[in-house]
């Protein structure tokens, strides 16, 4: 579904500041995994989800989705394939606009448009039907500003949003780091029924090292630009905190620094 091989970024070339990003990365991931990213600040994390949006290209290797190399293509192009969800609540939606003007957007990404706007009765139904999926009450605020909701309200319509074109890969990004603990657990729970019930093969960053373990089939850990562990399903069952601290001390030779990530 999704591979990278020997991916490498490079930051200020032959300045002082001169950072490897991503250094030799290959990762492969199979229709349905559902991946957790762990590391430090500097590990590469969301360099290395900009490199698979197209939001920024890699200096060397290559990305493929499906077989095809897409590391040529824009993020608008590859939009077709990857949904993502960032952790600014404010980052994936127009606040100036209704929640069905949002949506409207949304489910006319990648499809050709016409003159009219894209919100009509039919539409409205569909929309609403969708948000109660939810359970949040949004589909009875169809025609309210989304710069009104609150962040975990909007990190909930941008979930929703990214789905209706569909995506085969869906991106998410510390998409619940920026809330509050109730707000997050509720993101978190919609995250895992939206995973199942579409089957979305799913990379998500996280901080919280407890949410990396318990949800998906796969964690990664990346430390310096390097995918340094990568535990399938056999072993992530009966994973703790402790022993993933543990891991990262035996292969990298420190102790994880990043309070952030062991307490979440």
């Amino acid at each position: 579904m999704l591979r990278l091989t020997n991916v490498f970024k490079l930051f200020n070339p032959g300045s002082p500041d001169e950072k490897t990003a991503l250094s030799g990365i290959q990762l492969h991931l199979n229709p349905g995994d559902f991946v957790t990213v762990i590391g430090s600040n500097g590990a590469g994390k969301s360099t290395l989800m900009n490199i698979i949006s197209g939001s920024m290209k890699s200096d060397q290797g290559q990305v493929q989705i499906e077989g095809q190399s897409v590391g040529h293509l824009p993020e608008y192009k590859r939009s077709r394939w990857i949904g993502r969800v960032f952790q600014d609540p404010m980052a994936g939606t127009a606040p100036h606009m209704s929640i069905e003007e949002n949506l409207a957007m949304a489910y006319m990404r990648g499809k050709t448009r016409g003159l009219r706007f894209g919100v009509t009765g039919s539409r409205r139904s569909m929309f609403r039907e969708q948000l109660q999926r939810l359970g949040i009450g949004l589909e009875d605020r169809l025609r309210a500003k989304v710069g009104m909701l609150s962040g975990g309200e909007r990190q909930a319509l941008s979930l929703l949003m990214v789905t209706f074109t569909q995506p085969q890969i869906l991106l998410l990004d510390e998409h619940t780091a920026a809330l509050d603990p109730a707000r997050a657990e509720l993101i978190t729970r919609l995250t895992e029924d939206i995973v199942r019930e579409l089957q979305l093969t799913t990379l998500m960053v996280t901080h919280n090292m407890e949410q990396a373990i318990r949800l998906g089939n796969r964690l990664i850990m990346m430390d310096k630009g390097k995918i340094i562990l990568d535990i399938g399903p056999d072993r992530k069952g009966s994973l703790t905190v402790e022993q993933l601290l543990g891991e990262f001390e035996r292969i990298s030779g420190n102790k994880l620094s990043d309070d952030r990530i062991v307490l979440g």
